[in-house]
C-alpha cells in the first residue's frame, strides 16, 4: 500500500468490510411489502429512537423503505457482541481491535451502546454523505479519545488493527514495520506545523488538496 490514498485506507476498509457484513446479514436487501407495516410500527415505538420514520429521514439520506429494511437487519445483528460480527467476513484474521474502533466511531453518545439512530446516521454519512462529512467521519475514527487531535499513538493503533484484520494472507506479505512506516508518512503529509499532532483543520486541508483522496470519496456512492 503506497502513500497515495494511504491517509484514508482505514476509511476505505471500514466501508468495504462494513458493506460486506451488512449484505451478509441481509441488512441491505430489499424489503418485501408485507414487512412494511410491522417495521413502521416498531420504528415509531422503539425506545431510544425518534418518534417516526420522518425524523430519521431528516437525519439521513435514506428513504422510508430503506430505513425499514435497515432496521429489520439491525434487529438481527444487535443480538451479537457489538461489531464483533465483523470477524465473520474474515474469520482467519484478528478483527477484534478493528471492531472496537468501528464501534467507537458509531457510538457518538459515548455511552457504550449504539442505537438505531446512531447506526443509520453513521451509515448515511459513509454511503451518501458529502466529502466534508466523510472526511470528518474519518477524522473521528482516527481520533480515538475524541480530544480533537490525532496522535501518532492513535494512528498506529488504527493501522495495526487494519493489518491484523488483513492477516498474513495478503500478497505481497505485509512487513511487520509497515504500520509504523505508514504512520510516519501520514504525519509527514498531515502535520503541517510539525507539532506532533494532526488537527481537523490540517486533516481537511490536506485531504481536500489531494486528488486521489477526493476521488476515493466517491467510490462507495449508490451502494444501496
Amino acid at each position: 500500500m503506497g502513500i497515495q490514498g494511504m491517509e484514508l485506507c482505514a476509511m476505505a476498509v471500514v466501508i468495504m468490510l462494513f458493506i460486506a457484513v451488512l449484505k451478509q446479514f441481509g441488512i441491505l436487501e430489499p424489503m418485501s411489502m408485507e414487512d412494511t407495516s410491522d417495521s413502521d410500527l416498531e420504528l415509531s415505538s422503539i425506545r431510544h429512537q425518534p418518534e417516526g420514520l420522518e425524523q430519521l429521514q431528516e437525519l439521513t439520506k435514506f428513504t422510508k423503505k430503506e430505513l425499514q429494511s435497515l432496521y429489520r437487519g439491525f434487529k438481527n445483528v444487535r443480538r451479537c457482541q457489538p461489531f464483533h460480527w465483523v470477524s465473520l467476513v474474515s474469520p482467519l484474521t484478528d478483527a477484534s481491535m478493528y471492531a472496537h474502533f468501528l464501534f467507537n466511531a458509531f457510538d457518538v453518545d459515548r455511552n457504550g451502546a449504539i442505537c438505531f439512530e446512531n447506526f443509520v446516521v453513521g451509515l448515511s454519512i459513509l454511503l451518501r454523505g458529502t466529502v466534508h462529512e466523510k472526511l470528518n467521519w474519518a477524522f473521528n475514527l482516527y481520533d480515538i479519545n475524541k480530544d480533537g487531535y490525532i496522535t501518532k499513538e492513535e494512528m498506529l493503533a488504527i493501522m495495526k488493527s487494519i493489518y491484523n484484520m488483513m492477516g498474513r494472507y495478503t500478497y505481497p506479505i505485509v512487513r511487520d514495520d509497515a504500520p509504523i512506516e505508514h504512520v510516519e508518512k501520514f504525519f509527514q503529509k498531515m502535520d503541517r506545523n510539525r507539532d506532533g499532532v494532526v488537527t481537523i483543520e490540517e486533516f481537511l486541508e490536506t485531504c481536500q488538496k489531494d486528488e486521489n483522496i477526493m476521488s476515493s470519496m466517491q467510490l462507495f456512492e449508490n451502494v444501496i
